[in-house]
């Protein structure tokens, strides 16, 4: 009989968890006397206040780059599929980085709800007039989705923010994991960064931490083609690694639209358009494409063997395993005392001379499940902290 699934937070500053409730996230009806003003989630720019006078807590690589959707047609696309695979119109989207906003108005137009968290105060004012034009269907927030709870970090200031303190001023309250996704998270993940950010937000989501403390966020986000492929990438494929295995055992991951890289503005963090310094031809470049995928995080992710307390150590056995590809999963369990091999493998109906890699992610969930169901093996691998190592 498998227990219930525990919701967990990690305290502040320490290793540990408390137990609070699953859940999912609602925009929920609070009273205005005790909803603080999304103006006080953001610094407001006075008339003769410019970029370069803004405060010192600015992220001080100004330079990076950030791709915005600045097509109208391409927005209304992405609209027509958000639409299709969405079916309520009054959805609420968490926009990352909208910059111009086309996107943005356009789900506006869709009847839609939109938080939108932008991190460049140059469109700021631009999103803040938008808002004025409609009637409670937009909030601007001075916030950077891909910067959300850092880890060891102390005071922070937009556009870096705790998740906690951003959803709670916008009055979002968290449901049962078990309910639909209605917090739909869209952007465009940055390309300087996207491998880092993947890890970090399956640590959130297994860890049931960050945004995923509110329940089972979907992610609707463009990805550059490379990086997708390591997504979905199965045992044929040489991109199969950690990162694929455990992506696909958390969320459904749907391929909904390729566009070619040449369809998005880039601008640096100052907000002017960024020159490139690519020497490749043109054409070169315009035949990269990035991909718009879903990524839903699925309601049997979490069992009796795998919650939120040792994920950890399924995180160490794939690395474990992927570090000696072309072992067998017989040397594989073998190596891990005190794990019965024999046992194991009868339960799982594996031959133990297969390759390690030739496991697919549901057969990587079984193994460690199983293993972990086997009262002797209690801690079978070292419990290390790999949060700190990329794999």
């Amino acid at each position: 009989m498998s227990v219930p699934r525990l919701m967990l937070s990690s305290l502040a500053g320490a290793g540990r968890f408390c137990v609070l409730g699953s859940g999912a996230a609602r925009w929920k009806s609070v009273r205005a006397r005790n909803r603080r003003g999304l103006s006080d989630l953001h610094p407001q720019l006075s008339p003769n206040q410019g970029f370069r006078d803004s405060p010192s807590w600015l992220p001080k690589n100004r330079s990076e780059p950030r791709s915005y959707i600045t097509n109208p047609k391409l927005a209304t696309t992405l609209v027509q599929i958000l639409q299709k695979e969405n079916r309520n119109r009054h959805q609420l989207f968490l926009e990352c980085n909208p910059g111009p906003g086309i996107l943005t108005q356009a789900l506006l137009e869709s009847q839609a709800k939109v938080i939108a968290l932008e991190c460049n105060r140059t469109f700021l004012p631009h999103l803040q007039s938008l808002r004025k034009k409609v009637n409670r269907k937009l909030e601007v927030v001075h916030c950077d989705f891909f910067k959300l709870d850092p880890r060891n970090s102390g005071i922070v200031k937009p556009p870096i923010m705790l998740s906690e303190t951003l959803f709670q001023n916008l009055g979002i309250e968290a449901l049962p994991w078990s309910e639909d996704n209605p917090l739909t998270v869209v952007g465009i993940f940055p390309a300087k960064n996207e491998k880092k950010i993947l890890w970090k937000l399956l640590y959130d989501l297994y860890s049931s931490t960050s945004i995923y403390s509110y329940g089972r966020v979907q992610l609707n986000m463009f990805i550059a083609e490379k990086e997708y492929e390591k997504l979905v990438a199965d045992p044929q494929n040489n991109l199969y690694q950690p990162l694929s295995v455990l992506w696909q055992v958390a969320c459904e991951i749907k391929l909904l639209h390729v566009e070619p890289w040449s369809s998005f503005s880039v601008y640096n963090q100052v907000g002017g358009p960024k020159k490139s310094k690519n020497k490749e031809p043109l054409e070169q470049i315009n035949k990269q494409n990035m991909c718009f995928i879903q990524m839903t995080p699925l309601q049997n992710l979490f069992t009796e063997n795998l919650t939120s307390v040792n994920y950890d150590i399924f995180f160490h056995m794939l690395k474990q395993c992927f570090m000696k590809r072309h072992a067998t999963l017989m040397d594989h369990l073998q190596s891990l005392s005190p794990v019965n091999a024999v046992a194991i493998l009868k339960e799982i109906e594996k031959d133990g001379d297969m390759k390690i890699t030739d496991l697919y992610p549901e057969d990587f969930k079984l193994l460690f499940e199983t293993i972990e169901s086997f009262r002797e093996s209690c801690r079978w691998l070292f419990d290390d902290c790999i949060e700190d190592i990329i794999l």
